[in-house]
């Protein structure tokens, strides 16, 4: 389909890059078209890059193994998760603190990382990831605890993502019963928050001007990335489509149908 310009990025001048994973890297469990040019090209040009996913349930170590059975060598220190972002969020803010979690190894070990306990009687939050084990009974858990007092969070704000064949609900659907029920708020920590931008820069040891925030969706991706200061752009392998970007009032630098267009850009072929 080629390129659709919005404005030129140079991507050569750029120094650092954060792309998104799910419908930007992979489906489910396939690579995307164009994905080993563009890591290929990352490392020949010794960019400094980080794969930063909302999806909270594997750690960094899981998704990098992901990855290498897709054949694509990304060292684990290039992976960062909203799971990692919560867990930073609540020792900053209350350090020691419990927690009755919902969640999958990403969001647990980050937690226990973090020196946050478990308890499900009378926690300091309520934290919702994405879980293979939310049913009625583990969400009636939560909206009384949330009731009871605990403060409820959210590794993000997602509603859905992209799955192999077809999208699946992700964290921002699962909290929303909760404070739906609560009459509560949930505070999320993952993209847009600029705090997970801010961590994403500083570990790219790189400034806003010289990064590209590289992902599939508008209403976190592209807007994480513009409220930062970076450059955008909008890929359309996963969520977003031209036809709901339109919906938005703020639009991407550049919206591209894979990263391998980036790599074309870089070279001056399309």
């Amino acid at each position: 389909m080629g390129k659709r310009r919005m404005y030129s990025i140079d991507f050569q001048k750029k120094k650092g890059f954060i792309c998104d994973m799910d419908g930007v890297i992979y489906h489910g469990n396939q690579i995307l078209p164009g994905v080993p040019e563009f890591i290929q090209w990352l490392n020949e040009e010794k960019k400094s890059y980080l794969f930063l996913t909302n999806n909270s349930g594997s750690t960094p170590r899981e998704l990098q193994q992901k990855l290498a059975r897709m054949g694509l060598d990304v060292p684990e220190e290039h992976f960062y998760t909203s799971a990692l972002a919560t867990a930073a969020f609540l020792k900053s803010q209350a350090p020691g603190c419990s927690v009755y979690a919902l969640g999958e190894a990403g969001l647990l070990n980050a937690l226990y990382d973090a020196d946050i306990t478990m308890n499900d009687i009378d926690p300091d939050y309520v934290v919702i990831g994405e879980s293979q084990n939310y049913s009625l009974n583990t969400i009636t858990k939560a909206i009384n605890l949330v009731l009871g007092g605990a403060k409820l969070i959210g590794a993000n704000s997602d509603v859905s993502a992209p799955g192999e064949e077809s999208t699946v609900p992700a964290c921002g659907a699962l909290v929303a019963p909760i404070e739906m029920a609560t009459g509560t708020k949930a505070y999320f920590c993952g993209k847009p928050n600029p705090l997970m931008m801010r961590t994403g820069l500083r570990l790219l040891k790189c400034h806003s001007e010289d990064a590209v925030m590289v992902g599939d969706r508008m209403d976190t991706d592209v807007i994480s990335g513009l409220e930062s200061g970076m450059s955008t752009v909008l890929v359309l392998s996963g969520i977003s489509t031209p036809e709901t970007m339109k919906t938005f009032s703020y639009r991407p630098s550049m919206i591209l149908d894979g990263v391998g267009d980036i790599v074309r850009a870089a070279k001056g072929e399309v």
